[in-house]
């Protein structure tokens, strides 16, 4: 075997791994965020899940993408359990469609492919277009790799010892082992099974072994979404765990049919494929994975079942130690899913942010020494996910995100922005309940009423807000609109009310200053409320001055 054929042979596997990424990503760029709502909605359903996650894997070509994902999507919360195991029943199904693809060789007209992607990305001003071109140009150039792989194979053959190498695979066990690891090293089982086509299509490898390498493949296909919980909550382990339950599973049984049956099985599948190895591996892969789905479907609450075994208890509250929910420094970047855990964790600060706000109101009212102290920490934890939240938002805006996702990161900034001065001003308010003790200090009852009346309304607020905020939904913009005016209004009548007092001497000029502080903080909650509210829906026209801001918290 001389040094360019081994060249050719490991430059033709590097295009095709290359090719089949630029794919990947720029279906995930331009079909992504659309895609992941439609995951998001149509889930519910077992059996509609499994269809959404064969469409959504057909069209990005990578069911590691969709299984990382919906790993995401279950670490984020936008999906339980029983209903990651539908998409992913979907994702074994539709990973198939790419080595369907490699099996129709289209090598002579890949070059085509990759001129028309090249002037798209170099000609076409529009973002969208270029995004499709990197498609184009990636599916050219997954096809002229695989042609020059195949240029390198024909090669092999004029050699007997490797001929005889190859040939002499046989032992199943061997050959699942094989392709577990190929594949768990290229990270792809659709790149691995286009190898086993070509290998088959050159007659390098027997088509019997080919079942048990595909075997191989589906446990490897695992090892990403294995990777990527690592980072993640329990529920997020569980999801990768059904999905290595289902292969091992599955490719056990397969493996205990081909045992007593691999000679009739193989001789249909090529009689139906027209005698054309290639096409006989594309096909077995397919009936493999639709066996599977077959089999194990009406058991995938079981298997739900046992990833609780596997993986027990429940997840620490976040109360028990400063630690983030959904994401972290050991989470796989996925570009489609990058935002939709950033907007999780994101609320889950508004969510402790909205707690510590009313704790210190009520440490106000009844002078509760214990809630002001836990006022102060959870103030800390707060400070905590500011700094590590905007440090993953900087890290994911150097990301190619979806179009949709990318027009979102400002505005997130703007909202861990408002919901970390939220938290100042609980932690103000923690002060003044403070001051109150050590100085004596009064407030009458109608007062603390006025106050109970306008921190309910402020709290309605800022619910309504982290709502749309998570879910990027204008369901109560008007309510928002209103409750903001209110508050503003009320601040302004017990200011003046504050005055009155004052001037009549009912209220010492300590409490008068308390009371005043205090409105006024709670004014300025709202408006950080309703900030968060519009951030994501209109992200161009949130524009915060700074300098305006610092002002007014003076």
């Amino acid at each position: 075997m001389s040094i360019t054929t081994v060249f050719l042979l490991f430059g033709g596997l590097g295009l095709f791994l290359y090719g089949m990424k630029l794919m990947s990503e720029g279906l995930e760029q331009v079909a992504g965020s659309r895609m992941r709502s439609i995951l998001e909605v149509f889930t519910k359903n077992r059996f509609i899940g499994m269809i959404v996650g064969i469409i959504f894997t057909g069209i990005i070509q990578s069911s590691n993408a969709t299984t990382v994902m919906v790993v995401s999507f279950v670490n984020s919360g936008l999906m339980n359990l029983y209903q990651a195991a539908g998409v992913i029943l979907g994702a074994n199904i539709g990973t198939t469609i790419t080595g369907q693809l490699v099996a129709f060789n289209l090598s002579e007209i890949a070059p085509l492919f990759v001129i028309i992607g090249v002037l798209m990305m170099m000609l076409c001003k529009k973002q969208m277009v270029q995004k499709t071109g990197g498609v184009v140009l990636g599916f050219g150039i997954l096809f002229m790799g695989l042609s020059t792989m195949g240029n390198a194979m024909t090669s092999l053959k004029e050699l007997p010892e490797v001929i005889h190498l190859l040939q002499s695979l046989s032992n199943p066990l061997a050959g699942i082992l094989l392709g577990f690891l190929v594949t768990a090293v290229l990270q792809s089982s659709s790149a691995t099974v286009g190898v086993i086509i070509l290998m088959a299509s050159q007659g390098l490898i027997h088509f019997n072994i080919c079942f048990f390498l595909i075997l191989g493949c589906n446990i490897g296909s695992c090892v990403s979404a294995m990777v990527a919980s690592l980072g993640g909550n329990k529920d997020a382990k569980r999801a990768a765990w059904i999905h290595l339950l289902f292969n091992l599973v599955g490719s056990a049984l397969i493996f205990l049919i081909l045992i007593f049956g691999l000679r009739p099985i193989s001789e249909t599948i090529m009689q139906i494929s027209g005698q054309n190895a290639g096409r006989a591996v594309a096909n077995t892969h397919s009936l493999i994975k639709v066996f599977e789905v077959i089999m194990l479907f009406p058991f995938m609450g079981w298997i739900v079942k046992l990833t609780y075994r596997i993986i027990p208890g429940k997840d620490a509250s976040p109360e028990d130690a400063y630690q983030l929910q959904y994401i972290g420094e050991r989470t796989i970047l996925r570009p489609t899913t990058a935002v939709v855990n950033g907007i999780q964790e994101i609320r889950c600060m508004g969510e402790i942010a909205k707690e510590n706000l009313i704790r210190s109101m009520e440490a106000l009212y009844t002078l509760d020494e214990d809630k002001i102290q836990k006022v102060y920490e959870q103030e800390g934890y707060i400070d905590f996910l500011n700094q590590k939240i905007t440090n993953y938002l900087v890290k994911i805006n150097e990301l190619e995100l979806p179009h949709a996702d990318a027009l979102l990161i400002g505005g997130l900034f703007h909202v861990v922005n408002d919901i970390e001065r939220i938290g100042d001003h609980a932690e103000n308010f923690a002060d003044s309940a403070k001051q109150r003790i050590n100085h004596q200090v009064e407030f009458s009852e109608k007062g603390i009423r006025q106050l109970r009346e306008m921190t309910s309304m402020v709290v309605q607020t800022l619910d309504y807000a982290l709502e749309m905020f998570s879910n990027k939904s204008q369901e109560h913009m008007q309510e928002v609109v209103e409750l903001e005016n209110s508050v503003d209004e009320m601040e302004k009548k017990l200011q003046k009310l504050h005055v009155k007092r004052l001037a009549k001497g009912k209220c010492s000029p300590e409490a008068g200053m308390v009371f005043s502080d205090t409105i006024s903080g709670l004014e300025r909650v709202a408006d950080h409320a309703t900030n968060i509210a519009f951030a994501i829906l209109e992200p161009e026209n949130h524009e915060i001055n700074d300098d305006e801001e610092e002002e007014n918290e003076e």
